[in-house]
């Protein structure tokens, strides 16, 4: 229940959550479940608390990336960069992986470090050419700190990005996102195909219209 309110009503998911939590306290899933909606409802703290026993029981570190946040959202940026330099990324999956990267991007941000936030999202994974379940936060993220830096253009290539990597992976309907590898060179391609063929056209019909005033003995 608490998984289908949690985007329509974050705090009734919550209330769901805290219900379940204590019937099935021990079971790892019923813990996430509480940190998730916790954090949903911007209680950090306990979704902090949660989060570490749902890791505790369960032996994973799958919510690694809402812990540094949850931390962030308490206001300790240090112990959120401390939190995400505990665990070996190698062992992680490539969404979380992701995920880790921009709630890490995000401490160094808290802390006013700009290029060390950009540095944070310098990952294999970031890639303008494909579009993956995760891009569109990626390329948006490192769009945000491009813009804070001043870096305008950048920031604009990357926001277009995200734009487009959402647009190809359905973002809006109701599929799920399956699309694991799009190339989105082909998008821009057709995009300015169109433009130059509307630029052809243009300058056709202008100089159509150049030679009959040039010769108008010619009109029938």
């Amino acid at each position: 229940m608490a998984a289908q309110l949690i985007d329509e009503d974050p705090a009734l998911a919550h209330e769901h959550a805290l219900a379940a939590s204590r019937r099935a306290g021990r079971i790892a899933i019923v813990r996430e479940t509480l940190a998730i909606t916790a954090y949903g409802v911007g209680d950090f703290a306990l979704a902090l608390r949660e989060l570490r026993t749902y890791r505790r029981i369960s032996g994973k570190d799958d919510q690694i990336a809402l812990m540094v946040d949850s931390e962030r959202g308490i206001g300790r940026p240090d112990r959120a960069l401390e939190e995400g330099r505990s665990v070996d990324r190698s062992t992680l999956d490539v969404g979380v992986r992701v995920a880790l990267a921009i709630a890490m991007s995000g401490a160094r941000l808290d802390r006013g470090e700009r290029e060390l936030a950009l540095g944070e999202l310098e990952i294999p994974e970031l890639d303008p050419n494909r579009a993956y379940e995760w891009s569109p936060a990626l390329f948006a993220a490192r769009a945000a700190v491009l813009d804070d830096l001043g870096r305008h253009e950048e920031a604009a290539f990357w926001t277009h990005r995200a734009a487009v990597a959402g647009e190809a992976l359905g973002y809006g309907g109701d599929e799920e996102l399956l699309i694991e590898d799009m190339q989105l060179d082909d998008d821009l391609a057709d995009a300015d195909a169109d433009a130059e063929t509307a630029d052809e056209t243009v300058e056709t019909s202008s100089g159509a219209t150049d030679e009959a005033s040039d010769e108008p003995g010619e009109q029938k």
